[in-house]
């Protein structure tokens, strides 16, 4: 495979790649804490965590998404065979709850504070980031927000506002890019009229403290979780802000980068806006082993789900680029 510099030198000159993070971006900061199986251990699933926790076991796995489908074809199969209502109901719980727990679970393994990172890790981070005009990302957690706003670091040029206020984008001072957060996160709550964000300020308590404690008040972000593409797209398409993202995914043209996701089947809705697009050329990450099972179905997938008559796809070494290096 290439490098991300041998891929990036392929842009024309003049024109700014975009990008798509998927959750490779975070776990390439701590993989201890950005992955499935911890946020499984974390997760608390109260009155039915024996029944919760063997559906992971029985499904072999540690995806919330995963077990979130089962649930729904569960419920689907029981309604044609006409199953009954108190089980429904119990199906219907389990899935509000299994959603519920996920949100919890990276809200209490999440770093409270940008300081846990260092001035390097975010300088390398921000360095990688200013090389792209559009961001995508499906994370929830506050890494790249963090790394985007961060003050008095270089590049200097590159962000101190993200002009959430400013029709729904994210335009900083000194640069165009514009960021789109496709599932939500953290720091955004869907007020019903309107939609707010949470903002870190040193002199105030931090996001991560503010999330808490709205969830101890039973007041969850915005979070697009649900168990199928199809799921999500009308989810998205029901919130002005998330809404507003989705669509500007069409309008990519050029190269686009995705570095970190898994090109699962999950977030096909992505992956046919991009389709309808006008990229012409798309760059995906590989981690490890790029003939490994694992990988053959990301390529496999990438190939299927991006190929178009206008665009190709070719993929990358994740590990040439080191986002977060000290």
């Amino acid at each position: 495979m290439i490098t991300f510099e041998e891929a990036i030198a392929t842009v024309e000159e003049g024109e700014k790649p975009s990008v798509l993070l998927g959750n490779g971006f975070s776990r390439a900061w701590d993989d201890s804490i950005f992955n499935y199986a911890n946020l499984l251990e974390a997760a608390d699933f109260d009155a039915r965590e024996a029944e919760i926790r063997a559906l992971f076991d029985r499904c072999g796995t540690y995806d919330f998404e995963v077990v979130m489908r089962a649930l729904v074809s569960a419920k689907a199969v029981l309604e044609s065979y006409g199953g009954n209502g108190p089980l429904l109901e119990t199906i219907e719980r389990d899935q509000q709850l299994l959603k519920d727990a996920l949100i919890s679970a990276i809200s209490n393994t999440h770093p409270s504070r940008p300081n846990e990172i260092s001035d390097e890790q975010f300088t390398s981070a921000r360095r990688y980031l200013s090389r792209f005009n559009q961001v995508f990302t499906v994370n929830y957690d506050l890494l790249f927000y963090w790394a985007r706003n961060m003050v008095n670091l270089p590049p200097e040029a590159y962000l101190t506002d993200d002009g959430f206020r400013v029709g729904c984008k994210w335009r900083g001072h000194g640069t165009n890019q514009e960021v789109h957060f496709l599932h939500g996160g953290l720091h955004i709550f869907d007020r019903g009229s309107v939609i707010e964000k949470h903002a870190y300020s040193e002199a105030r308590t931090s996001i991560v403290d503010l999330v808490r404690r709205n969830l101890v008040d039973g007041r969850f972000p915005l979070f697009v979780s649900e168990p199928s593409a199809e799921k999500k797209k009308a989810r998205i398409e029901h919130n002005p802000y998330l809404d507003f993202c989705f669509r500007a995914l069409r309008k990519s043209s050029g190269t686009f980068f995705i570095q970190g996701h898994s090109i699962d089947e999950g977030d096909k809705h992505i992956f046919d806006q991009l389709k309808r697009s006008q990229v012409e050329k798309f760059y995906v990450s590989i981690f490890g082993d790029e003939n490994s099972e694992e990988n053959t179905r990301i390529k496999a997938n990438a190939r299927a789900y991006l190929e178009s008559g206008i665009s190709e796809v070719e993929f990358f070494d994740a590990q040439s680029v080191a986002i977060w290096e000290e």
